[in-house]
């Protein structure tokens, strides 16, 4: 199985030394978003996990325990954008989220590293042209330290519309998309890394643009030297390209303060949950109620076969 940690908050940010504890015990518990008082009991034994999604925008305090995931094969997807604290809020300056990426790039590959350059939202501050510089810069310090970048552009949900209203913040028109595509597909090429879009509809082709896979489960087979059997997430958007993961996240608990957050419903439900939070938990910011019912997950691997060896043991 995929973990996927996570798209409903930032655990490598936030809640690192949780997820270390829960490697620790070898499960974690999950509450089901759709029904609270119905939890899983995943487990997270190396057996079964045979690869671990990050998703993070800023993995610092995560560098320090990367030896508690030895016996996992993993890689993250590291979303870095050069927007004011107008819209990401809460976050280190951009050199050093820079730097961070560059760390983790020399720690574990540049295959393992994925640069997230999402999502692209327009006014008049955040110009294309403004776009278009800002990615330069970062392509530029981010080449050799990654093979591929993913880009979207913003969707403004119901529930994001009030957070970016006063900031003229609008969607991008089909044209709008084609030109930055163009320029930022001109770009990565010269820094010697791919680009693909994550869950859009648009063909981009003709800019040697692709379609995502962020959950991958052809790299997972390259990074594990092994076939690895998954389909289509069908939980996802059509566009989606995902293989199934399983996601030990709860939404409510990023302090990021990103206006664009889809995982985020409000600021109250956020400080609720984020004061529940125990590192002993084996609930992400929960705790288990007489009221829930836990249920224990059928896990198996992915993997079909596999030929060679990686630094957390043969395969």
């Amino acid at each position: 199985m995929i973990i996927s940690a996570s798209r409903r908050t930032d655990i490598p940010a936030l809640f690192s030394d949780w997820l270390f504890k829960r490697m620790e015990e070898g499960y974690v518990l999950v509450r089901n978003p759709m029904n609270f008082h119905q939890v899983s009991r995943i487990s997270l034994s190396p057996d079964v996990v045979d690869c671990i999604v990050f998703w993070s925008k800023n993995p610092r305090p995560m560098l320090h325990g990367l030896g508690n995931l030895e016996k996992y094969m993993y890689y993250f997807q590291y979303t870095l954008n050069a927007y004011g604290t107008d819209i990401e809020q809460n976050l280190p300056p951009l050199d050093e989220r820079i730097e961070t990426f560059r760390n983790l790039s020399e720690s574990l590959g540049r295959q393992r590293v994925i640069w997230r350059y999402d999502p692209v939202l327009l006014n008049e501050r955040y110009t294309i042209g403004w776009h278009v510089e800002r990615y330069a810069h970062i392509a530029k310090e981010l080449s050799g330290s990654t093979d591929k970048c993913i880009i979207s552009f913003i969707d403004l949900y119901p529930g994001m519309k009030g957070r970016v209203k006063d900031r003229n913040v609008y969607e991008l028109h089909t044209e709008e998309k084609r030109r930055l595509a163009g320029e930022f597909s001109a770009i990565a090429g010269g820094c010697g890394f791919s680009i693909d879009t994550c869950a859009e509809d648009i063909d981009l082709a003709e800019f040697s643009v692709g379609h995502a896979h962020c959950i991958d489960a052809g790299l997972i087979s390259r990074l594990l030297g092994c076939a690895v059997k998954a389909g289509k997430d069908k939980a996802q958007r059509p566009e989606c390209g995902c293989a199934p993961g399983i996601d030990i996240g709860l939404y409510n608990t990023c302090r990021n303060g990103c206006v664009y957050c889809y995982a985020n419903h409000g600021d109250s439900a956020g400080r609720k949950s984020v004061q529940a939070y125990d590192v002993n938990s084996p609930l992400l910011c929960s705790r288990l109620t007489e009221l829930d019912r836990v249920t224990e997950r059928k896990m198996k691997s992915l993997k079909e076969f596999c030929c060679y060896e990686f630094p957390g043991g043969i395969l």
